[in-house]
């Protein structure tokens, strides 16, 4: 009979590590099913977690982001657009009175939304 590594488990033959995550300060709650999300590459997981890091004052540009990120700013942008693509972040370029471009306002969710609000 072939058991599962959970039946394993289970019956004391295989021993899990345990793992003790050591929190000293400064870090952020973050909800799970981000990280359990099929639909989110690598790539953008992590900038959505570390877009949610800051505060909603910080400079969330691309530069902004580049300044602080390894990734170049092609990747960081192709990283928000996916966040647009699955709901997790909405972006809304706003105009002054004159007609130029002002500031871009983003909204960003830690679950995502079926449509654009």
């Amino acid at each position: 009979m072939c058991l599962s590594i959970f039946e394993h488990i289970l019956s004391g033959r295989i021993h899990m590590p345990k793992i003790t995550v050591k929190k000293e300060s400064n870090y952020t709650t973050i909800d799970n099913n981000i990280f359990r999300n099929k639909n989110l590459s690598l790539k953008a997981r992590g900038l959505l977690t570390t877009m949610l890091s800051f505060p909603e004052e910080w400079d969330y540009t691309v530069a902004g982001l580049c300044s602080i990120l390894k990734d170049g700013k092609s990747s960081i942008q192709s990283g928000l657009k996916e966040l647009e693509e699955t709901g997790y972040l909405v972006r809304t370029q706003t105009k002054e009175s004159s007609g130029r471009f002002s500031n871009a306002e983003y909204i960003l969710y830690e679950s995502p939304i079926a449509e654009k609000p």
